[in-house]
């Protein structure tokens, strides 16, 4: 009997399944090519792709009968197939998302198999519903790019940029309810199939290489020791950003300006939060990650202030920043869980690829967050306190959060070991040894 975390006991050996798995992968092939003779590549493309990892397990155990769940194939399926039958996409876009969930699961479990990477149910369908909204965004800002550089009509079809950006927000919102389904439904799966004896894979996943298993830790580096000022300057100048965030909440005030008050209000909140953590969950917060924190929120507020009207990067900057700290959070939590479990392991090699999608999950809520936000003050007649201004105000937000994701990934993450191995330890005491 599989255990309810055992990612591996997802696959099955049954006749039925294998059969209707075996069914679905010549439907899809045969969809595919009905692509290609209608010019339509871009469903070729990723018809196939579902073909080649629904066929994976049978052809790595070399066992025709070692299949996905024909479930989970339909799933994936679907999309694809109605797409070949009509020539149109499905009328919503939650049922194209539940099949990126669907898909991200496959995928989650195959690299559970046949590579390092470890997962255990729980930790995957964190991942499935990150991904789901990642997907979401990448896509967007894919078809965008298009428009812009070649002059396609994937996303830029003639109409104003508003009305644009709020068919993109929907299809997020759309993608958000598919992913948190599909992980609440994956979840419940996982669960009826812990107990099903023929729910169990034909090989155990790949054994780590021994350099796999641990990882060292190496010369501790830390971000304070970095900068080239004093680690009491770094808390100073931390300490004078958040005076003059009192100052411009205090000038929103005067001026009775909503957004700078609550942008302000906000922003000097999060420069505490590193000391209440620190305080209550000794966790590691050296100087020089409190300034990082610290600078992005206060230059956030000062462009909520007035200077994303003014100055036209402004806004690209603290994208990048604010995302370059995201990506630090999800590094740490993806870190901390490798270091607290033994069920998870995240090569190093592939940690850029987990903090990437984190980032791009954030990002994608975060936009529906002040799509929500800019329309409620729409409808109530308020000053937004988060405002959008078009599509390409969006995508370009999404762009400069992944350079934000990109410099923690190739230089940022020597410098949170200790956060990381702080919010292990705090798993420890909680929850105990995974």
């Amino acid at each position: 009997m599989t255990r309810p975390d055992d990612l591996g006991g997802l696959l099955s050996e049954t006749e039925t399944n294998a059969v209707i798995g075996w069914l679905l992968a010549a439907i899809l092939w045969l969809t595919a090519v009905a692509t290609v003779l209608e010019g339509r590549y871009d469903w070729t493309v990723m018809t196939v792709a579902v073909v080649v990892l629904v066929l994976v397990p049978a052809i790595q155990f070399r066992n025709p009968r070692v299949m996905p769940p024909w479930e989970l194939v339909a799933i994936v399926a679907a999309p694809g197939v109605w797409q070949g039958l009509f020539g149109r996409a499905f009328a919503t876009e939650i049922a194209t998302y539940l099949a990126v969930a669907a898909l991200a699961l496959l995928i989650a479990v195959q690299l559970h198999l046949f590579t390092a990477v470890r997962m255990n149910h729980g930790f995957a369908i964190v991942v499935v519903v990150l991904t789901t909204f990642a997907v979401a965004g990448l896509w967007n800002v894919l078809q965008w790019s298009a428009d812009i550089l070649f002059g396609t009509s994937y996303v830029l079809d003639g109409r104003s940029v508003d009305a644009v950006n709020a068919t993109v927000m929907i299809e997020f919102i759309y993608a958000g309810i598919a992913g948190i389904a599909a992980g609440i439904l994956f979840d419940l799966y996982f669960r009826s199939r812990a107990g099903d004896p023929t729910a169990r894979t034909a090989v155990p996943p790949k054994p780590l290489p021994e350099e796999e298993r641990t990882s060292p830790d190496g010369e501790r580096v830390l971000l304070r020791d970095r900068l080239g000022i004093s680690p009491t300057r770094q808390y100073q100048l931390s300490r004078a950003m958040q005076v003059v965030l009192v100052g411009v909440f205090l000038w929103g005030l005067y001026a009775r300006d909503l957004p700078t008050i609550a942008n302000a209000a906000v922003a000097l909140a999060i420069t505490f939060v590193p000391a209440i953590l620190e305080r209550e969950y000794d966790l590691e917060m050296d100087a020089g990650l409190v300034l990082w924190i610290t600078t992005a929120v206060f230059l956030h507020a000062l462009g909520s202030a007035g200077l994303y009207d003014a100055i036209d990067p402004w806004d690209h900057l603290t994208h990048a920043l604010s995302a370059s700290v995201v990506a630090a959070a999800g590094y740490a939590f993806f870190r901390a869980v490798h270091l607290h479990s033994d069920r998870v392991h995240i090569p190093e090699k592939v940690m850029p690829v987990f903090i990437l999608v984190f980032v791009l999950a954030a990002g994608v809520v975060w936009e529906i967050l002040e799509f929500v936000i800019d329309q409620s003050a729409i409808v109530l007649e308020l000053d937004a306190v988060l405002a959008q201004y078009g599509i390409h105000d969006t995508m370009v937000d999404l762009a400069f959060n992944l350079v934000g994701a990109i410099i923690v990934t190739v230089w940022g993450t020597a410098y949170l070991t200790d956060v990381s191995e702080s919010i292990a330890e705090e798993f420890d005491e909680r929850f105990g040894t995974g």
